[in-house]
């Protein structure tokens, strides 16, 4: 299952993302990944949740971030929630550019019973219809 937590830049969306991870991390069966592109918040996700800093191994592109993620997923069949802050920034790409990942994300998502919880920088206006179907 995939998630989106939306809305313009400066609106609480990773601070939103983060609360959804640590109140998760306390119920959770399975392992937890923070997927992002900074080490801004580092202390703030739950010590039982992994950060991954991507910048650390190099990350950068729309194809890189596919195989980041599935490498993660494929690492361990324990996953069971995938958090990823700012995935069109770590692309590099608009948001309107990435359907080719959310179709990855959705099947790598169904395939191995893992909550991809994603964070997009726009108004649900913006939206596109690849992703308004997450929300």
């Amino acid at each position: 299952m995939i998630k989106i937590i939306y809305g313009p830049k400066g609106t609480g969306k990773t601070k939103k993302l983060i609360t959804t991870a640590n109140a998760n991390a306390v119920d959770a069966k399975g392992l937890s990944v923070f997927i992002t592109d900074t080490k801004r918040y580092m202390y703030d996700v739950d010590r039982s949740i992994r950060f991954i800093d991507v910048a650390d191994y190099s990350v950068a592109g729309e194809d890189a971030l596919c195989g980041f993620i599935k490498g993660v997923a494929a690492c361990n069949s324990d996953h069971e929630y995938i958090y990823v802050d700012g995935i069109a920034r770590i692309a590099g790409k608009p948001l309107s550019e990435l359907a080719a990942i959310f179709y990855m994300l959705d099947k790598v998502a169904n395939e191995n019973d893992i909550t991809i919880t994603i964070t997009c920088s726009c108004e649900e206006k913006d939206l596109p219809d690849f992703v308004k179907k997450y929300v």
